[in-house]
């Protein structure tokens, strides 16, 4: 008992010891809960938040957020793209429509928030791309990494020993080995040339992070050429019937999209006329009859009003360029002739209607507006058959997509087309609430169907209609875009640089010679890689071998010793 007593007590030297490291500790704690972090200030404030925005990990966050913020553009419809589209979703979903305009879902592309984010990345791609610019200029510039004590522990190593009677000393040796490296492209810096031991370093692949910068340089190309076009482009769309001219004014595009900084004297004035369109059909394959094998617009352009006409043509995927603008070839149809003459005798309307191809074999359908129509304003309704067959229940459809027997099958409606009243309306559609109508088939007059040449008086002594023949018409889409050339040869610069960053290898080679007690030459090299580089080691027996094949060492089995050897070859120099 008295043996466990005394065990259990401490002698007083070790009690001061534990009293002492209870006080510092003690005083260690005291000292870290007293401590405070010294203050930023609004200097060290922007420091650390543009180191933050400059970093990569900021930089790849901000591009999937742009990919992120670009999805509600396909999701809603854009004002600028079509602003009835979106003034019509807005009525019809009143609960949350008003909301998504005030968060400019609505216009995304110019919207603050995706503007700042586009910004954003902008600034933070030229901030990681400047400090590398400059850090990889100097490296360049600098002399390889001196030569490591122990070249063995690098990852591939090798030596050989030059016969003496070779007569190759070791100063000859390491200038050798310069040369042959220079010619592998690397970047050579030979040391102690006229010492017991010379050595060099050297160094290449430098292109590897040349082809990083150029990618990521490049990047920041095509941001501000996609902006340049957002900024300075345009879009538009024109039909354009047979014998018509296109102008490249405002007033000469049915729609027209400009950039946010467009100016409209930037337009070229230059017109493009339709002489003739021709669309070809497979008529021999079974089961494809009627497919179109090819579209072919004829047209004769002028590069200004005094330039004299110069005959193109304009096919599918093959645009016509003209002022800086592509013209393409979109679409085509069939616009019907017609005279309409109001109740009075006049000729109200008189012209091509272009009609809208709504089903298979260029069934399509028909609006005629005629504001100008006395007493009362005329519209029309129906469809346009181009090889019109009646079936015996009495249905209409179009057996072909050519002209074989053309027919245009009309309703007639009088009143308010509310044309005067300022609001837009699509030229396609025919709103008959507030008319009153003249002919239908389920009315008495019954409906109208006309063949070329046909002429049918409207009831009431309202007018009548006449069916005078049937042009071709082609939709072309115009766009302008400056930036677009050159967001392509960025393309192709990140592309390139992003290929020489992958398959171009950073490497530092080290050679060591020295001269052995027997009068032997020794030579050592060692091998390292920036990075990760599964080709290192055939780089090495590629050394070796041009370094054998320079000194005529025979390859052997000992030639190539290894660490222990070359311990006792540094050991024995």
């Amino acid at each position: 008992m008295s043996e466990s007593v005394k065990a259990k007590k401490k002698s007083p030297a070790a009690e001061s010891t534990s009293a002492e490291g209870t006080t510092g500790e003690g005083k260690l704690k005291q000292a870290k809960s007293e401590a405070a972090l010294p203050a930023l200030g609004f200097k060290g404030m922007l420091r650390w938040a543009w180191t933050q925005l400059t970093s990569m990990r900021t930089a790849l966050f901000l591009l999937l957020l742009l990919a992120v913020g670009a999805v509600p553009g396909s999701l809603f419809p854009q004002r600028p793209a079509n602003p009835s589209v979106v003034t019509q979703y807005i009525k019809d979903n009143p609960s949350y429509g008003q909301l998504l305009d005030a968060l400019q879902l609505y216009d995304v592309y110019s919207s603050a928030w995706f503007s700042a984010i586009y910004i954003l990345l902008f600034i933070s791609l030229i901030g990681c791309v400047t400090p590398r610019a400059i850090a990889h200029y100097k490296a360049m510039k600098s002399q390889p990494p001196r030569t490591p004590k122990r070249l063995s522990r690098l990852p591939e190593y090798g030596t050989l020993a030059l016969p003496a009677d070779a007569g190759i000393p070791a100063s000859k040796a390491i200038n050798d080995a310069a040369g042959l490296l220079k010619k592998r492209g690397y970047r050579v810096d030979v040391r102690d040339v006229d010492g017991a031991l010379p050595s060099l370093g050297a160094e290449r692949g430098f292109l590897k992070e040349v082809g990083n910068l150029v990618f990521h340089t490049s990047l920041i190309g095509v941001l501000v050429s996609v902006a340049i076009g957002g900024l300075y482009g345009y879009s538009g769309q024109r039909i354009l019937v047979e014998g018509e001219t296109f102008v490249n004014t405002l007033v000469g595009y049915d729609q027209f999209t400009p950039g946010t900084n467009f100016q409209s004297s930037s337009l070229q004035p230059y017109s493009m006329q339709l002489d003739k369109f021709k669309a070809t059909f497979d008529r021999e394959s079974p089961g494809k009859a009627g497919q179109p094998i090819d579209y072919t617009a004829e047209v004769t352009t002028k590069e200004n009003p005094d330039a004299p006409g110069k005959k193109e043509v304009l096919k599918v995927n093959d645009p016509v360029s003209l002022g800086g603008t592509s013209l393409y070839l979109t679409g085509n149809g069939y616009a019907p002739m017609v005279t309409v003459r109001d109740g009075d005798g006049n000729v109200a309307f008189q012209g091509p209607v272009t009609a809208k191809v709504q089903g298979d074999n260029y069934y399509s359908s028909v609006v005629i507006k005629v504001p100008d129509a006395k007493p009362e304003q005329l519209g029309f309704v129906g469809f346009f058959l181009p090889t019109a067959f009646v079936t015996e229940t009495g249905t209409s459809f179009s057996a072909s997509p050519e002209l074989f027997n053309p027919q245009l099958s009309l309703n007639s409606f009088y009143g308010d087309l509310g044309l005067d009243k300022g609001v837009p309306q699509n030229v396609f559609e025919l709103d008959i609430k507030d008319l009153k109508p003249l002919n239908a088939r389920d009315l008495a007059a019954g409906g109208i169907t006309l063949t070329p040449g046909a002429t049918v008086d409207l009831p009431e002594g309202k007018g009548s209609i006449t069916f005078d023949g049937v042009k071709k018409y082609i939709g072309v889409d115009i766009h302008h875009n400056p930036g677009q050339l050159y967001a392509l040869i960025f393309g192709f610069l990140a592309v390139a640089g992003l290929v020489m960053s992958l398959y171009i290898n950073r490497r530092r080679v080290w050679v060591r010679t020295g001269t052995h007690a027997d009068g032997r030459t020794m030579v050592e090299y060692g091998l390292l890689a920036r990075g990760e580089d599964h080709r290192l080691a055939g780089e090495a027996a590629a050394l070796r071998e041009i370094f054998a094949r320079e000194w005529n060492v025979p390859e052997t089995p000992d030639t190539g010793t290894t660490k222990a050897v070359s311990s006792s070859t540094s050991k024995d120099q």
